[in-house]
């Protein structure tokens, strides 16, 4: 458009010129010495605009011709610069097809002319790091450092990411903190220094980190919620270990709130608190929180505690029936806190009660021992048959007839005492003053004291 515009005014000028000269063509007289030259002024303008277009057009030569030699140089440089950035692009395609080798060398061959040399050192680094070569490694991060100073975090980056995947962890915790010193608020040095104190199992300083990484969001909430469980597990495991500060429950109270009411980290305290001696805090923690959110492993672990007043741990117990009727967990901890209480018939109750909700080796095991103690054997030698037949998982072969029916040489059986009355076996007994373990003498009955092995899981 604006072409078509300016030919349009050059034509419009071309006709107001020749519009102009037609009326008066002009004169021009040159004279020098006894020479002179008479010509139309029309003439003379256009042998003028001849001369200089004339004059133009051999300076612009010359000018030409002197910058050749700059003009050839500039085109080799730009061609050096269109191979220098072909080889970069190659090689990284070489890099990510895992061809290290060839990566190496196709991103160094022209390197020199290369526009983004920091690039080429880089991903070189990179594949010399996959050869074993480390020693050329840190030269071409050097190089890279040395082609772009203003590039110190890029470079540091990459050297701590290369470090870390050799196992050089102690030089990589080096460049890391130096970048950190750097960039304090850099994020992706954070992240990789919560991934280097990890690996060196470091957890009071990856426990220092903690409030930056939140700080500075590097992680996302379920990354977070992970490392605060993997972090105070292992502070928490520390504890029990000789020569620790720390007190289990002091590490437990440093804790984020939301983190102390995850069952999984529960889970992980309670039995820390119970080999330490605290069980009765332990029991403390397992009734608040299943107050608050039922829980079978809480009350599988509650079973294993020596309770110090089992009459109030029981009436504890049993206000959960409310939510939990049909819980065979919750009903065989009542059944073990109906023993210690001596609670017989009561205890009976909740493992029968317990089995038909779900049949259970354990459970069944605990009841066929009590009804033995009743002097009930045949129930209790069915209760032993079902657990031991849950325990394998199938049903029980049938044992084929003898053909001669010659009887089986049986060893004489056991003699186990008897120790409670009959009167005591299918009703309840008030509560003892001695505690649930000793009779009227002050002394473990009998059947306690001479009951197998398997009997302490019932009456801890």
């Amino acid at each position: 458009m604006k072409g078509l515009l300016g030919l349009g005014l050059v034509l419009l000028a071309s006709v107001a010129l020749t519009h102009v000269l037609l009326q008066d063509n002009g004169y021009v007289l040159l004279s020098y010495g006894s020479w002179s030259v008479e010509t139309s002024l029309a003439l003379f303008a256009g042998l003028n605009l001849l001369l200089w277009l004339l004059l133009y057009a051999l300076l612009r030569s010359v000018i030409n011709l002197f910058s050749v030699p700059g003009r050839i140089h500039n085109w080799r440089q730009q061609r050096a610069q269109q191979q220098a950035q072909a080889s970069l692009i190659q090689g990284l395609i070489e890099v990510s097809e895992g061809h290290w080798a060839v990566a190496e060398k196709t991103l160094l061959r022209h390197v020199e002319h290369s526009k983004t040399p920091l690039l080429n050192y880089l991903a070189a680094a990179r594949a010399a790091q996959q050869l074993g070569e480390h020693e050329r490694r840190d030269e071409y991060l050097q190089r890279a450092h040395e082609s772009m100073p203003s590039a110190d975090i890029a470079v540091g980056l990459t050297q701590a990411e290369l470090q870390l995947s050799h196992q050089q962890l102690e030089q990589a915790l080096a460049t890391l903190m130096h970048l950190k010193s750097i960039a304090p608020r850099h994020a992706y040095v954070l992240k990789l220094l919560k991934k280097l104190y990890v690996r060196l199992q470091d957890w009071d300083a990856l426990k220092l980190l903690l409030p930056e990484l939140k700080k500075r969001k590097v992680l996302s909430t379920s990354q977070l919620q992970d490392l605060e469980l993997e972090l105070y597990t292992h502070l928490l495991n520390a504890t029990l270990q000789p020569g620790s500060k720390d007190d289990v429950r002091s590490i437990w109270q440093s804790m984020p709130k939301s983190l102390r009411q995850r069952a999984s980290m529960i889970h992980i305290y309670v039995p820390l608190l119970i080999q330490s001696g605290q069980q009765e805090n332990a029991r403390t923690l397992i009734n608040e929180t299943l107050r608050r959110d039922w829980d079978d492993v809480l009350c599988e672990m509650l079973m294993r505690i020596n309770v110090s007043d089992p009459a109030v741990q029981q009436n504890i117990a049993e206000a959960w029936l409310k939510q939990q009727a049909d819980n065979p967990v919750l009903l065989r901890l009542l059944a073990r806190l109906s023993l210690q209480n001596k609670l017989w018939g009561k205890a009976r109750s909740y493992l029968e009660a317990s089995l038909g909700v779900r049949p259970d080796s354990e459970t069944s095991l605990e009841l066929g021992l009590l009804l033995q103690r009743m002097g009930e054997e045949q129930a209790a030698s069915d209760c032993f048959r079902e657990g031991l037949q849950l325990m394998a998982r199938y049903e029980m072969p049938e044992i084929p007839a003898i053909i001669d029916h010659t009887p089986l040489a049986v060893a004489p059986p056991a003699v186990i005492p008897m120790d409670i009355p009959k009167e005591e076996r299918q009703e309840e007994l008030p509560e003892a003053d001695a505690g649930p373990d000793v009779n009227e003498s002050g002394k473990e009955p009998a059947w306690i004291r001479e009951a197998p092995v398997g009997v302490n899981i019932l009456f801890a």
